[in-house]
């Protein structure tokens, strides 16, 4: 089983993202960290990308799940790490981190953060 890793860290967002109404109209900054475990033996050998997950792609499904309205960051997870399993068959664990800047509950918080890690089941 191979456990190479392609990761993306500290993608920004300005997003209309969270549970309450306002925080949807209003919209807020996150920050997304993804990390997906592939095979790279024929990007390594043949310095060839379709060996391997090509990160613009990758980058892609994030802005694009981001640009979603979601109430909860752990939907927005699930959404990440279900269009990296769409889209890259070579993919077999994904593991993302969705935060949101300056949460709104009136106290002081840089970030509220999930994290989700999955493994791709096969029929």
């Amino acid at each position: 089983m191979n456990t190479d890793k392609v990761a993306l860290e500290g993608m920004e967002f300005y997003a209309y993202h969270g549970f309450f109404e306002e925080e949807r109209k209003i919209g807020n900054r996150y920050s997304v960290d993804i990390e997906v475990t592939t095979n790279f033996d024929k990007a390594a050998q043949q310095d060839d990308l379709s060996g391997t997950v090509d990160y613009v792609q990758l980058y892609e499904i994030v802005k694009n799940s981001m640009a979603t309205p979601a109430k909860l960051l752990e939907k927005l997870g699930q959404e990440i790490i279900d269009g990296v399993f769409e889209r890259f068959a070579s993919v077999s664990e994904v593991k993302v981190s969705v935060a949101k800047h300056n949460p709104p509950f009136g106290g002081i918080c840089a970030k509220s953060k999930v994290t989700l890690e999955r493994t791709r089941s096969y029929p």
